[in-house]
């Protein structure tokens, strides 16, 4: 198992790519702390094979200091450490500018943007602590490219992908390596609750010819938090089904 003994914190952990993720990290045999507001809709429950030892919840506002501080500080009082970091949560947005209110632009930014500042700032503390680790931050294919009525997440997400290169260059002497996944379209919840000629013109947009199951992006972000990318800091990984390379 290629996390045995190690200490995870995924943010947005409760539902899609950051759920399959949490379940991805705990057959790998990690200890994995789900940080996320409360679902509503329906109740939260992982793999039925998951050890509930294993694993523990913790209510967390990402865009909150004091949240984001004390997230990590119970995860390290809890399992003594913290060696992995998928800084996950993000919420989407449709407006253009011209009708975008600066409420609804700082509501973009506070949790695509500012929660990675936090949740690295935090995460990175208590690895300059225990020896090193790694963290991902989920960036987006949308940081590369412009795409009608995405203002505020192109800009968090292209603010993403550079804050990852920066701190990858900061720490890596410190045993922290810090990179991004860049995922396309992924068939998450709220890409399911649009309608079908919207998911249709997406799947357009990816040569593969589909959108990515979430597991197929949780499958990156283990390869980024195992040794198995033991020498890959700073860097962004495209998986988008092609998108940005057309």
């Amino acid at each position: 198992m290629r996390l045995q003994g190690k200490v995870a914190i995924v943010t947005g952990g409760l539902q899609g790519i950051g759920k399959a993720t949490v379940e991805l990290f705990l057959q790998e045999g990690a200890s994995v702390v789900v940080a996320d507001l409360p679902k509503t809709g329906g109740e939260w429950n992982l793999a039925a094979d998951s050890e509930p030892s294993k694993y523990v919840y913790i209510q967390t506002d990402v865009t909150q200091e004091e949240s984001v501080k004390r997230l990590v500080a119970q995860t390290v009082d809890r399992f003594g450490r913290l060696d992995i970091l998928f800084a996950n949560a993000g919420i989407g947005e449709s407006a253009m500018i011209h009708t975008m209110t600066y409420a609804d632009w700082q509501r973009v930014i506070d949790v695509n943007l500012n929660s990675v500042f936090l949740s690295n700032k935090y995460g990175i503390e208590a690895m300059l602590a225990g020896g090193g680790g790694s963290i991902i931050n989920n960036a987006s294919f949308l940081g590369f490219v412009g795409q009608q009525g995405v203002i505020a997440n192109a800009a968090a997400k292209g603010g993403v992908i550079n804050l990852t290169r920066t701190l990858g260059v900061n720490y890596a002497k410190q045993g922290i390596r810090v990179n991004s996944i860049c995922a396309g379209y992924t068939l998450t919840p709220v890409i399911t609750a649009k309608p079908q000629e919207v998911i249709d013109e997406f799947v357009s947009k990816h040569p593969i010819g589909r959108l990515a199951e979430p597991i197929e992006i949780a499958q990156a972000v283990l390869f980024l938090a195992s040794d198995d990318s033991s020498f890959v800091v700073g860097s962004n990984l495209m998986v988008d089904g092609g998108y940005t390379a057309q």
